[in-house]
């Protein structure tokens, strides 16, 4: 009976039947009926062989029964529930559920050798971006070059005019970035956006490869895995080195409260790192100009503050004055010194989708370097002849508001109505300076196990972080996002998605 009440439970929280777990025992799983559909696979070339680097992986799996997989399924999605991994969906009465985010065990793969590009072109990205933040508060040189439109940059709702004149410590303004990549059909690495405010999920990244390493332990070893163990050391480098102050160094990460949808992910990097975890009403600018904790045992300094709120919201004398979350005060000590933040606020205006068209011309104009990872080819509705392309051709491109995220206030014109079309037109000639347009991408898939019961290719993305401290880190693989929906090319949790390992997997003979 107990054993019936589990299955029950399984299938209400993870949305399908486990029941299946006890047929076809004795199949084998098999990915000879395995369809790649012409799209680029993460897993298998064009030929339905195994990718050099996912061999291992496929020979491992397909010595596996059904059932035994479904079983490693289960105990995966287990250790997430009881790991207490969850994220906040609003429902539709406006109240938030607590949901595992969705996971695959079928990790995406990516070769040791094609990763050291990648990692090349993250870095060089994220000096471009540093330096154009630092220059766009401060000269102004790319602006009075002409490189970008001015109006681009003073009507974004993201520039933050009190930021002006801002010098963080040591330079640093983006110390945390997410940056999104996609990958075309023909193979192609493309840079879809850049993530600088309060990137999240990395601690999805860690739990998931905590998982993987427990349920495919020997093929995980015999695969020569990059190791992504040290992400929340480093991360605590990065913040320290940010630190004003030579002689001492308390770290605190900012967290909104419990309600925030990431509220795990703040809880468990504090954790990890060692560090404070507060919300605003723990902290107080006192009268000698720097930031103080609130303990049982009286004020305690805190140096450096990994903000997990957005700019808006730090502090009521500067920003919201209605803001109940941030800080009175902490704008000036950090202007004074007196405390760092990472990120610095004003960093919303370099991960602005309509600015994202000028990164490869930040990265020629500020390095004198021609761009590693591509752009997807962008069409911005401020120019009145890009307008009226992305008007008349609606039903063909993406179109995207400047900084909405999650996947809301976007047109995916190829799946959307003439009705959607319409009002997104309206939209466009009412804010052009809103809006952007990039083609359908066919985005790259990777096999996915649906339904419990067989593998079908699902459309994916990764978002690699990116550490700017001392030296710049990249994290190897990062949060592989995958659409669970059958065609859908929505990733986003909020939106139906789900996750998986990557593994940056190091091609050696024993896995030629």
């Amino acid at each position: 009976m107990i054993h019936f009440y589990l299955i029950f439970l399984l299938k209400w929280l993870f949305g399908y039947n486990y029941l299946n777990i006890y047929l076809y025992d004795s199949v084998t799983m098999d990915f000879s009926k395995y369809n790649t559909d012409g799209f680029f696979d993460e897993l298998f070339d064009e030929k339905h062989k195994p990718r050099s680097s996912a061999k291992v992986l496929i020979e491992k799996l397909e010595t596996l029964t059904l059932k035994e997989f479904k079983q490693r399924q289960v105990s995966a999605e287990l250790a997430l529930l009881n790991m207490g991994i969850t994220f906040s969906l609003a429902s539709g009465d406006d109240q938030s559920v607590e949901r595992i985010f969705p996971f695959d065990i079928l990790p995406r793969i990516i070769s040791s050798k094609e990763w050291e590009g990648i990692e090349k072109g993250l870095k060089q990205r994220i000096r471009a971006l540093n330096i154009f933040l630092d220059d766009i508060y401060n000269e102004q040189k790319i602006l009075k070059d002409k490189i970008i439109p001015e109006e681009i940059i003073h009507t974004g709702e993201a520039f933050s005019k009190p930021c002006v004149g801002l010098k963080p410590p040591k330079g640093i303004w983006n110390h945390i970035t997410g940056t999104d990549l996609i990958r075309d059909k023909d193979g192609t690495v493309y840079v879809l956006e850049d993530n600088l405010r309060c990137p999240s999920g990395v601690s999805y990244v860690i739990e998931n490869r905590l998982v993987m390493k427990r349920i495919f332990s020997s093929v995980f070893q015999q695969s020569h895995v990059k190791p992504i163990d040290d992400y929340s050391s480093k991360l605590l480098d990065t913040l320290s080195f940010a630190a004003t102050s030579k002689e001492r160094c308390n770290v605190a990460v900012l967290t909104p409260g419990i309600y925030n949808s990431a509220y795990f992910e703040h809880a468990y990097l504090a954790q990890q790192m060692g560090a404070y975890l507060v919300e605003g009403q723990d902290l107080v600018v006192r009268k000698d100009g720097y930031v103080y904790m609130r303990t049982t045992e009286g004020f305690e300094r805190v140096d450096v503050i990994y903000r997990r709120i957005d700019d808006n919201f730090i502090d009521p004398t500067v920003f919201r004055p209605d803001s109940c979350l941030g800080i009175p005060g902490i704008m000036k000590a950090f202007k004074e010194g007196k405390v760092s933040l990472c990120n610095a606020p004003g960093t919303g205006i370099a991960d602005d989708k309509v600015v994202y068209k000028f990164v490869p011309d930040m990265i020629k104009y500020y390095l004198d370097e021609e761009p590693l990872l591509p752009n997807v080819p962008t069409y911005l509705c401020s120019f009145e002849k890009e307008r009226n392309y992305v008007l008349e051709n609606l039903d063909k491109l993406v179109v995207k508001s400047a900084n909405e995220a999650g996947g809301y206030g976007m047109l995916i014109g190829p799946a959307s109505t003439k009705k959607q079309q319409k009002e997104f037109a309206a939209k466009i000639k009412a804010k052009p300076r809103n809006f952007m347009a990039q083609p359908t991408i066919s985005l790259s898939r990777a096999p996915t196990f649906v339904n419990g019961r067989r593998f079908e290719g699902r459309h994916v993305d990764v978002r690699p972080y990116i550490l700017y401290g001392e030296d710049i880190y990249v994290l190897p693989g990062g949060l592989t996002r995958v659409a669970l929906k059958k065609g859908s090319l929505v990733v986003n949790s909020s939106q139906g998605g789900g996750s998986k390992d990557t593994w940056v997997v190091e091609e050696r003979e024993n896995n030629a």
